[in-house]
């Protein structure tokens, strides 16, 4: 136990643990000292200055976020000196940097916006010494705008040290310094994964997806179309935060009335394709385990760590399972099983799904995802377009009455809602795989070790007449490839692993902390909207996806069963090794059962 240090703030005495900042000292003080490249979830990377403060006994300014607490320290937040640095380092700033705020897409939830608006800086103090660099529209979810980048370092610091992708660099020094790509060549010839990280911990816009929110109104708009939709279980769980309802509330029946006066023709929710997704994964796993195949067996839905896979670890592409994510079957069954129940030309359906993720742009235009004859799901929306959608519809949203969508094809249980939150997806795939595998439901269906924020969670679960298995779950692609280095050494070595199923999610803390959700997302938020998913999944009556009728009916009416041939023709993918210095792809590594 670290032992205690005692020192003053401003003449105020704290008492923290020996080798806390004094800027978190300081919070224990009741003082806020300003930041801008600090962020509570990164290591310091002390780029900006703002944050300086003054101690006796110390000659001139020391920066709060990097430097460790004393017995005994004097800390002076507040004079006429530091004052003026600030607000000198923020008028710097502003002067590189381009102020369009009301048209950026972090508009009133820009750091730097809000930091210049406390201090009172005067964004013209200093003449404009704007070097314009063009926008990298290269990757098809993930836009950077060079002219709003104030080298914080946050977004290297989060893809090299949380993701470990290593996409982004800041690349020369002095005035020339700037965030670019390998060669600049642009996102989209780099290795990134488009788990949209970056974007969250952006301070400023300098990073946002690329929007396809003109073009969903364009097909709402067009009487020729029909627009469906599919919302998925993290969105429920984020988008109330966004209209002053309190973190982690889980707002289904609004979101659904949002979406109907939006005008789309059909409101579907990921949560049934995610119910049909255990369906299929859990089937899968039971036949690797009764049939000696490859273990462990890995989770697909993350598209993020799809192509993580595919960069950095093909040789577990035979492990990884060969179902579609949640977004993917439903497109699929948007343009089959709903056109052909409803009568209509699948040509006029326009497919579109709201995500918490930028990696699913990628997903929907992988050349894969066409197994309906047809772009599977047509375009995708994050959190924040959504957000957006809602105010250009000019929606009350904490006010709107709950209401029900329109179609079997939203019915869920409690197991597909924790898909949002890290370790939901193994949680939910053993309940429904220790049914098949027993033809009984689980005494306790909380799984409670594969809950929380742990980078890595294990679990060892006793299944009558197969024994103990053992599962593990990641979150966070720097975890994963922590974990997949063990699992890989040990495929090699000995030609098995300790583990029969693994859970991988892309982002920290699962969907809940996607790169699609809000701005300014923090751990402890992500945390917090996972609560309420699992609040959500207590609550409902049906909490085992082999108990959603609808879906034992969808295989009854059209599938046929799990892991049927139909049911791998739409319902199933393949993988390809790609270039860790591109992205590109390289060869295909599976094939479809």
């Amino acid at each position: 136990m670290a032992e205690m240090v005692k020192l003053y703030i401003d003449g105020i005495e704290v008492e923290v643990p020996e080798g806390t900042t004094i800027l978190n000292a300081a919070k224990k003080a009741g003082k806020s000292i300003p930041t801008l490249c600090y962020h509570e979830d990164l290591p310091p990377t002390a780029a900006c200055g703002v944050c300086v403060i003054e101690y006796e006994g110390r000659p001139g300014m020391q920066r709060a976020c990097c430097t460790p607490v004393a017995p005994g320290m004097k800390v002076i937040t507040n004079s006429k000196l530091l004052r003026e640095r600030r607000k000198a380092v923020v008028g710097l700033v502003l002067s590189n940097h381009n102020v369009d705020c009301p048209s950026c897409a972090a508009n009133e939830k820009c750091e730097l916006q809000k930091l210049a608006n406390d201090l009172g800086v005067d964004m013209h103090m200093y003449e404009k010494i704007l070097d314009h660099r063009p926008e990298d529209k290269t990757s098809v979810a993930i836009v950077r705008d060079p002219d709003k980048c104030i080298l914080c370092g946050r977004c290297v610091t989060v893809c090299d040290e949380i993701q470990t992708v290593h996409a982004i660099e800041i690349t020369d020094r002095g005035f020339e310094a700037h965030v670019d790509t390998a060669f600049s060549a642009g996102m989209g010839a780099s290795p990134c994964v488009n788990c949209g990280q970056c974007i969250v911990y952006c301070p400023t816009g300098a990073l946002r997806e690329q929007s396809h929110l003109e073009a969903v109104w364009d097909a709402i708009l067009d009487p020729e179309k029909h627009v469906v939709v599919q919302e998925a279980p993290a969105i429920r769980a984020s988008i109330g935060e966004e209209f002053g309802m309190e973190i982690g509330s889980v707002t289904v029946g609004k979101m659904y009335a949002a979406l109907k006066r939006i005008g789309f023709d059909a409101i579907f929710d990921t949560n049934f394709s995610a119910d049909l997704t255990i369906m299929e994964e859990g089937t899968e796993l039971v036949q690797r385990i009764n049939n000696g195949g490859k273990l462990p067996l890995i989770t697909s839905c993350s598209p993020g760590w799809v192509k993580f896979m595919e960069t950095f670890f093909p040789n577990l592409g035979e492990n990884t399972s060969t179902a579609k994510s949640p977004q993917q079957m439903m497109g699929a069954l948007t343009k089959t099983y709903y056109a052909e129940k409803s009568g209509i030309d699948p040509e006029k359906i326009v497919s579109v799904s709201i995500m918490p993720c930028t990696a699913k742009k990628f997903e929907a235009q992988r050349p894969e995802m066409r197994d309906s004859g047809y772009q599977d799901v047509d375009y995708v929306l994050t959190t924040r377009e959504f957000v957006r959608m809602i105010r250009e519809a000019g929606l009350d949203f904490k006010n709107l009455p709950e209401e029900e969508p329109y179609h079997a094809l939203a019915d869920y249980t409690g197991a597909a809602t924790i898909f949002g939150a890290t370790g939901g997806v193994m949680e939910a795939a053993v309940r429904s795989a220790y049914y098949l595998l027993t033809k009984k439901d689980m005494p306790n269906v909380d799984i409670k070790p594969v809950r929380g924020m742990e980078g890595i969670k294990e679990a060892e679960l006793e299944i009558p007449g197969v024994g103990k298995v053992k599962v593990a779950v990641a979150h966070g692609l720097g975890n994963a490839r922590e974990l997949l280095t063990k699992v890989s050494k040990q495929l090699e070595e000995t030609g098995k692993s300790e583990y029969a199923f693994i859970e991988i999610m892309a982002c920290p803390g699962g969907c809940v902390g996607g790169g699609g959700q809000p701005y300014g997302s923090s751990i402890a938020m992500r945390a917090r909207r996972g609560e309420g998913l699992y609040q959500e999944d207590s609550s409902l009556p049906k909490r085992c996806s082999h108990h959603n009728e609808a879906i034992l009916n969808l295989y009854k009416e059209f599938l046929g069963e799990p892991g049927s041939k139909k049911a791998h023709k739409l319902l199933h993918t393949n993988y390809v090794e790609r270039s860790v210095v591109s992205g590109d792809a390289v060869r295909e590594i599976t094939h479809k059962h």
